[in-house]
């Protein structure tokens, strides 16, 4: 065979390149090769053939997109290609049947390549008689959105998960874009009722605190710890503390803003500065009644030794009589203080305290018939440690209150039942654990507002009007229960009456019989030492103390108590020991006379009550205690027994 010319090989590339065109043009001859090479897409033209699709032309983005394999494919059929993405082949034929656009994405990945990369590619078919078939890389794009839409579901997780309120308010209107589910919790509004109004529509503060919040806000961008009072749908107050920052966006700019609740906490704060101020005038208080007492007991002293001369035919007996009334009457009132300071404890003994209620309970309704008594008493209720007299005194003082806030008469219930630290964890204090009994103390009075609650454990602080009240009841009721380690709370509506709850730890020793003080001056004969930093103590105690038949010694001070009594140990049958002095002081004093003699008999003054450092000394072996003033009987019957 002869082989070809150069003019029909001319002639056969023309040839060729016509049935190119032809392939690659429709029927009304527009050239899609020809538009393809200007899109910047990746594009490839495919041309129905029988069953299948064979592709014609791709142009220079194609190229790229497939990292130059596609010149590899042209004149092959689409099933062939793409026998693993059988999409592709049904979207050529929908789109050359339907003779519409149609839009695809898919995961392509490049396996010719030995590459296995993948990308999320968009497929876009346009008919009609031959399809043209746009391909553009969207991964990135699509990693974008991705990402995107993670950090939008992370966002509102934390948006709405989130333990404090969240709010998103527009800068210049004011008004709320977005809240969170806490903060609808915090103020007791729904979402669909805040939307799009203002903090001021809503009533939670004024237009002033706002005006005063943009200020800061616009200078610096940010405000951080802006303390603010909202008003809750309930009418409750939340504290808030709001930490915001100024953003700005492609449409507006807008204000995110957190919000601490502060609420509780500054309501245990309060209490705990009550606490702390309640504590700091007790001290006082304390301090004053230990001093008035030593006063007192020059007093009664002196008193005591007038009435040892006279009898009931003297002119002056009388007027002794009502002198000592007085004293009993100052002393009550100094046990009061005493109480408030927690000083006020006397005798600790187990205790039953139904039988204390009842007892106290039945004495109160015969004296305020208008009051109705009602009691609700566990039946096997826990003894407890505690002085009778001081727990006499605050259930009077309770009921006295509560017949106070009900002039006209009402209802007042007493209700007690064993509990344990765990019940009452949840209060301001931290109950040590263990078994407790709650006693509550409720009335239908007229009941108290805020303001009078936060001051109702005040001494001196009273409702009542002048001369009908010392203000010290419900305060010796507070500093009795501390003293005896418990917890009182108080919870009242104004017009709704008030509820006392008092908690004391429960004991586990036997109830016992109360002692009672033998009403006779008993003579002795031995030798005392009165050891009191207190001058005018000294001499009424050394007056008292001969006039019973004791030889006195006496020492202005420990160190010299210790002296005088290493110099006449073998002589001296007991030592009167005052408790508070400068220098050393009773506890260290005792611990140098037991020292000296283990077998030393020590009977302990003070101007306070046993709790406290008394009750530590008594622990370690003394053998008795007195509080002043004491009269000249109690003090005999004290020394009696020490010595019996």
């Amino acid at each position: 065979m002869a082989l070809p010319t150069y003019e029909e090989l001319e002639k056969r590339v023309k040839e060729l390149e016509a049935e190119s065109i032809k392939l690659k043009q429709n029927d009304k001859g527009i050239n899609f090769g020809a538009i393809l090479k200007f899109i910047p897409l990746a594009g490839f033209i495919w041309r129905k053939m029988g069953d299948d699709f064979v592709l014609v032309d791709y142009n220079d983005a194609a190229g790229i997109f497939s990292h130059g394999m596609v010149a590899k494919f042209v004149g092959k059929k689409a099933g062939e290609m793409y026998s693993d993405m059988p999409e592709i082949v049904e979207n050529l034929s929908r789109c050359f049947s339907e003779k519409k656009t149609i839009r695809h994405e898919l995961l392509y990945v490049f396996r010719t390549t030995g590459e296995g990369r993948q990308l999320v590619a968009r497929y876009t078919f346009v008919p009609p008689d031959i399809v043209s078939v746009h391909t553009e890389d969207i991964t990135n794009r699509k990693l974008a959105e991705e990402a995107l839409r993670e950090s939008e579901i992370k966002y509102r997780s934390l948006f709405d998960l989130s333990f404090h309120a969240i709010v998103l308010t527009d800068l210049n209107s004011g008004r709320f874009m977005e809240v969170n589910d806490k903060f609808c919790e915090t103020t007791k509004f729904k979402r669909e009722e805040v939307i799009g109004s203002t903090p001021v529509e809503c009533g939670f503060y004024s237009s002033d605190k706002r005006r005063k919040f943009i200020k800061e806000l616009k200078i610096s961008g940010e405000v951080h710890g802006f303390e603010m009072n909202y008003t809750a749908r309930d009418g409750s107050i939340i504290s808030m503390l709001m930490f915001s920052k100024l953003i700005y966006s492609s449409n507006r700019p807008f204000v995110f803003t957190v919000l601490m609740d502060m609420t509780e906490y500054k309501n245990i704060e309060a209490q705990l500065q009550r606490a702390q101020k309640m504590e700091a005038i007790g001290t006082l208080a304390g301090g004053i009644a230990h001093d008035f007492n030593n006063l007192l007991m020059g007093i009664q002293g002196n008193v005591s030794l007038m009435e040892m001369d006279s009898d009931s035919t003297h002119p002056f007996y009388e007027r002794l009589i009502n002198i000592e009334k007085q004293i009993q009457s100052a002393a009550k009132l100094t046990s009061h203080l005493l109480g408030y300071a927690r000083k006020g404890k006397y005798v600790v003994e187990p205790i039953n305290l139904n039988q204390l209620i009842e007892e106290n309970a039945e004495t109160f309704c015969r004296t305020r018939r208008e009051i109705s008594v009602h009691k609700e008493l566990e039946g096997k209720l826990h003894a407890i440690e505690a002085d009778k007299g001081q727990i006499e005194q605050v259930l009077l003082n309770l009921y006295i209150n509560a017949a106070d806030a009900m002039p006209g008469g009402g209802d007042l219930k007493l209700k007690t039942m064993n509990t344990n630290y765990k019940d009452i964890k949840d209060k301001v204090y931290n109950p040590k654990p263990g078994n407790y009994i709650a006693l509550s103390v409720i009335d239908t009075g007229m009941g108290m507002d805020e303001e009078t609650i936060q001051r109702i454990f005040d001494p001196f602080f009273t409702t009542k009007s002048m001369g009908r009240g010392t203000g010290l009841g419900l305060a010796s009721v507070y500093g009795i229960i501390k003293a005896h380690a418990g917890y009182i709370d108080v919870k009242s509506i104004k017009g709704n009456g008030t509820i006392f709850s008092i908690y004391l730890p429960a004991s586990e020793r036997q109830l016992e019989k109360p002692s009672t003080v033998v009403e006779k001056l008993s003579k002795a004969i031995g030798t005392v030492l009165l050891v009191d930093d207190e001058k005018n103590i000294i001499e009424i105690g050394k007056q008292l103390l001969e006039a019973i038949g004791f030889k006195v010694l006496t020492a202005g001070s420990g160190v010299d108590a210790i002296k005088i009594y290493k110099e006449n140990q073998g002589n001296i049958d007991i030592v009167l020991l005052d408790m508070i002095m400068p220098g050393i002081g009773g506890g260290e004093a005792y611990d140098l006379l037991k020292e000296i003699n283990s077998e030393a008999k020590v009977l302990l003054l003070s101007g306070y009550s046993v709790d406290g450092q008394a009750s530590e000394i008594l622990k370690r072996g003394c053998n008795g205690f007195i509080q002043k003033p004491f009269n000249m009987v109690e003090l005999s019957d004290k020394i009696d027994k020490i010595l019996r």
